[in-house]
This record gives C-alpha cells, structure tokens and sequence, in this order.
C-alpha cells in the first residue's frame, strides 16, 4: 500500500454519518460514482467494500479493475471534513471468514439481504478536500495565478 490511513480517516471512513462516494470506471471510459454505505476500514490499512447487488454497475465495474489495473477514488464528507482516496481494488472475497464476518453483520444491520462480495481495495492516494488545503495546494503550485480583481485591490 502506498500509503496508510490515519486513525482521523478510520473514523471518517467508519462514521455510519460520513457520506461515502465510491467511483469506479466502465468499459465505455465513463465514470460511475453512487453513494456507498458499506465502504469501511479493513483492518489491515485496507478498505472493505460490501457489494450487495451481483449485477450492479460499481461490481462489473470492479471486477473490470481488477483485470486491467483500474483505479477508484472514495470520497468521504462529514465531520467537517472532505477527503477523496484513490486506490485500486487488490481482492474480492466471495466465501471464507473474511466474507462469512462481513455476511453476518450485513445481514444484522439490514435484515434479509444477500452479500455478493467483499472488495479490498488498496489506498494509493489521500488528497484533503477541504477549501483551505486545496486552496493552500492551489497557491502553492501556481503561485502567478491570481485574479486581476485581487491584484487590483492590493
């Protein structure tokens, strides 16, 4: 993994609150971005996907990753804050204690659904999305792009 999760992350990314986003790409180039309630830490520095559908979009779009090197990006907003991380899915369980763990407690918390499979997806990137990081990136990387109503005002 490139990078590790800080346990300020962890915590957003395990908030039932934090709005989740998981964006995948389809054979067609396009993206597919849907809310993801059952993204959650893995652990182990990874992240845990529950894909509750066999057929949806975001698991064919998975799989298609996973055979040709795809990336994804998470991004997760709350608690006053916006973090995106991209990554790329390593593993998908479909049996075994890993899923049988993640089946029971899926099941628990929504009643009588399936669990087509557990994603482990590897963190490559964490990009703070907050304005005043991304703002401070901004000024930083070009410091010459200024609005000429700001120049004119100092």
């Amino acid at each position: 993994m490139a990078v590790t999760l800080t346990p300020e992350i962890i915590t957003l990314l395990d908030d039932d609150k934090t709005s989740k986003i998981l964006a995948t790409v389809g054979a067609d180039g396009f993206p597919h971005a849907v809310e993801k309630r059952s993204l959650h830490y893995g652990g182990d520095g990874s992240i845990h996907y529950l894909e509750l559908l066999e057929t949806s979009t975001t698991n064919r779009n998975l799989v298609r990753s996973i055979w040709f090197g795809g990336k994804v990006a998470i991004a997760l907003n709350g608690e006053g804050r916006s973090v995106q991380i991209k990554g790329r899915p390593v593993k998908t369980h479909i049996t075994g204690p890993l899923y049988q763990r993640h089946y029971e407690r899926i099941r628990a918390s929504l009643g009588n659904v399936d669990l087509a499979a557990v994603w482990v997806i590897e963190p490559d990137e964490v990009i703070d999305q907050n304005l005043e990081a991304r703002k401070r990136r901004e000024e930083a990387l070009h410091p010459d792009f200024v609005h000429l109503d700001l120049i004119a005002r100092t």
